[in-house]
């Protein structure tokens, strides 16, 4: 039997999911059979971030049982930064069904979560994804959007100071949310080419596409119909192709 670190494994299985391939990171977290109580809470954690990230792109609520494995595997080897990673999959899982559904009444609980999650994170990139949750939630629940506006500014300093580029991409992308609403064009397209460009870094499938479905409402806005249209054309096939739902279903309507 060829032995693997669990270190490695839970890494190749992080870049899988970026990159949209749930099934092959399950598949091979799964494969993996970790012995010693570190690495099965290891395992338990990355198979918890494919359930939820899959839940999140597919918007299904598959992600309750491995999470459950990821608290009994912390219950049997408490660590602090694991626990804090459990804790941000777990509000994660929480916020995306509410969402999806609209259950505002939700959105204060799951913010003062984000908060004090902010507030105890281990790192600033912790912290700024943190910081970003709360902004997410505070726009899309709440509908406070100064509140969302400076979760966002911190989420992007905390980003960068950490050089998270994944949690700088997210700030931009919210960030350039709000200077779109304020019909500040050309402050919303550098931001959301710069989220956009972190996101294809990254390797960030999904990202990168909910990306250019913003950068076709721009071009529209611009004037740009027909480029629109192609870029949502293109998007949409790719979605399709990649099993993610709600990007479909946005681009089949701007694609003329």
């Amino acid at each position: 039997m060829v032995q693997v670190e669990v270190s490695a494994v839970a890494a190749a299985a992080g870049q899988l999911v970026l990159a949209g391939q749930w099934g092959v990171a399950r598949g091979l977290l799964e494969a993996t059979q970790p012995v010693e109580a570190a690495d099965v809470r290891a395992v338990a954690l990355a198979l918890a971030e494919v359930a939820v990230d899959e839940d999140f792109a597919r918007q299904t609520q598959t992600g309750e049982r491995a999470l459950a494995a990821l608290w009994r595997a912390l219950e049997v080897l408490p660590d602090a930064t694991a626990g804090w990673d459990a804790a941000l999959l777990q509000l994660r899982s929480e916020y995306a069904p509410a969402l999806f559904s609209g259950a505002k009444e939700r959105g204060d609980s799951l913010v003062a979560k984000a908060v004090l999650l902010q507030d105890i994170a281990p790192d600033n990139g912790r912290a700024g994804m943190a910081a970003f949750y709360a902004g997410a939630i505070a726009d899309n629940l709440v509908g406070d959007s100064d509140a969302a506006f400076k979760h966002y500014t911190e989420a992007l300093e905390l980003g960068e100071s950490a050089l998270d580029d994944l949690v700088i991409s997210l700030a931009l992308r919210h960030l350039g949310d709000h200077a779109h609403t304020a019909g500040d064009l050309k402050l919303a397209r550098a931001q959301w080419e710069r989220s956009t460009e972190l996101r294809q870094k990254i390797g960030h499938l999904l990202g990168a596409l909910a990306q250019q479905v913003l950068l076709c409402v721009l071009l529209k806005d611009e004037g740009e119909v027909a480029g629109s249209q192609a870029l949502a054309t293109e998007v949409n096939r790719w979605a399709g192709q990649a099993g993610i739902p709600f990007i479909e279903k946005q681009t089949a309507a701007m694609t003329g």
